[in-house]
């Protein structure tokens, strides 16, 4: 709000960057953000980029000019949950859109002159599906060629439906093996010019982050190294503390 924006002002004028917080701030309307913006630059006068989360639905309900008109204005570096590739996946995830959506709308914010972080999930199509889902993420991933790329492996917290699938045996969750093998296939898999690929969250079987293409093999290596480290343990289910946090890969 102001008041927000006032002690931002008194404690940080001279801040380039501002996110928007709060779940998904893009789902308002295009007139409302400019209006939003204009605020942020009138108080904030040194801020370029003003970032959020974002959602393909809601990246869908703009039109071209309305995109343009934001980018503009400075809305840029939106954060977008895809999550995966995998139609079966997105639509067991309730996400709203496919494969071929997410591809298409995030087209029109390239073109918009908009850039986007892509959050991906790891293991969220179980032990089965996890070559598919690593293929086709990276699909999907190389046909946008995003400017960064956020990886997370998946979590269940008691109380929803997956947690009970997964304790039950509805859902098979990845081994150690499965998601260590599906970070290598979507690594070796992604063709992209210049990306940030950011993998540090306590939640990865192997922590890490580098620039696409520059640092590939390195991170490629990270894995294999992880695997020989937990050659023993290969076929055990990670044992997860808050966040995901993975707390018997030491």
């Amino acid at each position: 709000g102001r008041a927000d924006l006032d002690e931002a002002a008194l404690f940080g004028p001279d801040v380039k960057g501002v996110f928007l917080e709060h779940g998904d701030p893009f789902t308002m309307p295009a007139e409302r953000l400019l209006k939003i913006a204009d605020l942020i630059h009138r108080k904030l006068p040194k801020v370029e980029i003003i970032a959020m989360y974002a959602s393909i639905q809601n990246i869908r309900r703009k039109t071209d000019a309305e995109l343009r008109r934001l980018c503009d204005a400075g809305i840029n570096g939106l954060d977008i949950g895809v999550e995966s590739g995998l139609d079966e996946v997105l639509t067991m995830m309730n996400k709203g859109h496919t494969a071929q959506e997410s591809i298409e709308q995030l087209l029109r914010l390239k073109k918009a002159g908009i850039d986007f972080t892509l959050n991906i999930i790891l293991g969220c199509a179980g032990a089965e599906l996890w070559r598919e889902n690593a293929e086709a993420t990276a699909a999907m991933i190389n046909a946008v060629q995003p400017r960064q790329i956020f990886t997370g492996t998946l979590h269940a917290e008691p109380g929803c439906k997956l947690y009970g699938e997964m304790q039950s045996g509805a859902f098979d969750e990845c081994t150690f093996r499965e998601f260590l093998d599906e970070q290598e296939l979507l690594l070796s898999r992604l063709e992209l010019e210049e990306c940030y690929y950011f993998s540090s969250h306590p939640s990865n079987v192997v922590p890490m982050q580098g620039w696409l293409p520059k640092h590939k093999q390195d991170m490629l290596k990270a894995v294999r190294e992880m695997y020989a480290y937990l050659t023993d343990r290969l076929d055990e289910i990670p044992v997860r503390g808050g966040e995901g946090s993975i707390l018997n890969r030491e």
